[in-house]
């Protein structure tokens, strides 16, 4: 559809984008980004054995680490793609979720690891063998990896996926990592700094660091229900009152799973109108919001202006400036 193919093109976050089609760009993503890991980590591994580098053994533990995490995702995009069944009536959009914070805890982990080795040798020094040899992998991994962001990036411009987006930070990070290894045993080897390859390996471990919590707070949100940007929001409630009929909007409630988004609002009407009229109203609007939503699950309760009670429990009413 016309609309769906503008709105989804110019603007980014879940629910913008057709299912089918966000579907179908994150399971082709996550294949390039598993044979990615998968030739990046056995290429660092092999270097490593023969030149040494503990920058090299940092930059291949998070390969290693981004290769889980990267099954993960290729995995989790497939499940919560998976239409709503019997037990999910709201579908299973928040696999993705799952597998952003599995991803964030693998980055933690990597973060550990590297910082614990890079003290080993700060403590007890080692020379680097294979110069040559471990710098040119690195080359190549940044080469790679280059080349799997640029196309994470315009997968994440036609889906949104939450698991894609934490794969994408897991190999930015790469890329800060593997410049730095190439700095610190540059420094180390050809600079007369022996100890520059082990800082360098600290300062990855802190960048991991930030990285993960940059990961786990996207899925954390969606885990725990967090209302659509404030934007998002505005903007549903401007194009539900441009719908002829319609007096206000009010008790709008958002939240995101996935690739999909859930909003849910009460609409005030002429309290004369038939329920067929109210319906084709409640219809027009939810036409409108699928327009910019595609991937939007929509639940719309008409009132009666002036004539309807407060109702439902109080816990989750909470009353905002009307726009």
């Amino acid at each position: 559809m016309t609309a769906h193919s503008h709105h989804s093109g110019g603007h980014g976050g879940p629910g913008r984008f057709v299912p089918h089609e966000a579907a179908k760009v994150t399971r082709m993503i996550t294949w390039a980004s598993v044979l990615v890991a998968l030739v990046l980590m056995v290429s660092k591994l092999s270097v490593y054995i023969q030149s040494g580098s503990v920058s090299l053994l940092a930059s291949f533990a998070d390969s290693g680490l981004d290769l889980v995490a990267s099954i993960t995702a290729f995995f989790a995009v497939r499940y919560a793609a998976e239409p709503a069944d019997e037990e999910h009536r709201f579908g299973h959009g928040k696999a993705e979720s799952f597998a952003s914070l599995f991803q964030a805890l693998l980055v933690a982990i990597s973060a550990a690891l590297v910082a614990r080795e890079a003290v080993e040798r700060l403590l007890h020094p080692a020379p680097i063998h294979q110069t040559n040899l471990a710098l040119g992998v690195m080359v190549v991994s940044i080469v790679l990896t280059l080349g799997l962001v640029w196309l994470q990036g315009i997968a994440l411009r036609r889906s949104g996926s939450l698991a894609v987006a934490g794969d994408q930070a897991h190999y930015k990070a790469d890329l800060l990592a593997n410049v730095s290894v190439i700095v610190g045993i540059s420094l180390a080897s050809f600079g007369g700094w022996p100890m520059a390859d082990a800082l360098i390996g600290l300062g990855i471990a802190l960048w991991l660091v930030y990285t993960a919590w940059q990961v786990a707070k996207g899925g954390l949100d969606q885990m725990m229900d967090r209302e659509l940007p404030q934007v998002d929001r505005a903007q549903i409630r401007k194009t539900t009152m441009e719908v002829e009929g319609v007096y206000s909007i009010h008790e709008l409630r958002t939240r995101a799973s996935g690739l999909y988004v859930h909003m849910q609002f009460h609409l005030d009407l002429d309290p004369d109108i038939t329920l067929a009229a109210a319906h084709t109203i409640v219809v027009e609007v939810e036409r409108r919001l699928l327009e910019i939503w595609p991937a939007a699950d929509i639940l719309i309760h008409p009132d009666p202006k002036g004539k309807a009670e407060p109702h439902g429990i109080g816990h989750f009413r909470r009353e905002e400036n009307q726009t």
